[in-house]
């Protein structure tokens, strides 16, 4: 898979909000536009106080081919997204999240269930997304919280794939994330959702260790960590997972990439 080594790239907005610019497509990923100290709700009477500002907003945004929503939380799509993002954006999600944003009146939701694809077309160019799926919570637990998927986005250019990314959403994780690999192929770049978030005492995303395990277990040559340290409940900081994967001596290369700026997402 070669291309120009800037055709695409990731801007970081905090949380797991990021301008995705892939070819000529641009896609906005689980838009959380909160500012510090505005809380985000995350159902059953649990509200978390954002510590951070973001540096994605709104009204800054570029033209969006659609937006990447992994699953309706209150950190992932806030109700600045509802008020601010224009109802006919395109969204592909999980068909809960499609269903609680029709109710909100967008009406170009576009549902998919584990391993069915999107295509959006440009000319010769296609960006494919698969969705991917995953495990939010352990046990009995997962069947409180929201279905999430993750999302495998290939860019296909002149019948080639030039471009593949695995963007995780909310997930533990488990060993079956590996049919990624047997269902579309080796990766550019994986997007993990880490944080080691805990939701009563009960580890609820990826910590350093689980992160760790995927990057050993599907073999990104790049990963780009996200969803991190915006809100207390995130107990697992960024740099445990940097020093696992560098005490594993994992092969590939971690990126972090600060708020509001912008990495390559090719080797």
């Amino acid at each position: 898979m070669t291309a120009p080594a800037d055709d695409v790239t990731l801007t970081f907005g905090g949380t797991a909000t990021t301008l995705l610019r892939l070819g000529p497509f641009t896609l906005l990923t689980d838009p959380n536009f909160l500012h510090r100290g505005q809380r985000a709700h995350l159902g059953y009477g649990l509200r978390s106080k954002r510590l951070t500002d973001p540096a994605l907003v709104p009204a800054l945004l570029p033209e969006l081919d659609a937006v990447l929503l992994s699953h309706m939380h209150g950190d992932h799509w806030d109700r600045v997204a509802t008020r601010s993002l224009p109802k006919e954006t395109p969204v592909v999600t999980t068909p809960e999240a499609a269903g609680c944003l029709a109710k909100r009146g967008f009406t170009q939701t576009s549902d998919l269930r584990p391993w069915q694809t999107h295509e959006i077309g440009a000319g010769d160019d296609v960006l494919r997304i698969t969705s991917v799926p995953g495990v939010h919570g352990p046990g009995p637990l997962a069947r409180l919280l929201p279905e999430v998927m993750g999302s495998v986005l290939e860019l296909v250019r002149g019948g080639q794939v030039t471009w593949r990314g695995y963007v995780t959403g909310d997930t533990l994780y488990r060993p079956a994330l590996g049919e990624v690999l047997q269902r579309c192929g080796p990766l550019d770049v994986l997007v993990p959702h880490l944080g080691g978030t805990k939701v009563f005492g009960v580890t609820v995303t990826m910590d350093a260790g689980q992160g760790a395990d995927l990057v050993e277990l599907v073999e990104p040559p790049v990963t780009v960590p996200v969803h991190y340290d915006d809100y207390p409940v995130f107990r697992d900081p960024l740099g445990n997972f940097v020093a696992e994967v560098a005490a594993r001596r994992l092969p590939g290369e971690v990126r972090v990439v600060g708020r509001g700026q912008t990495v390559s997402l090719r080797a």
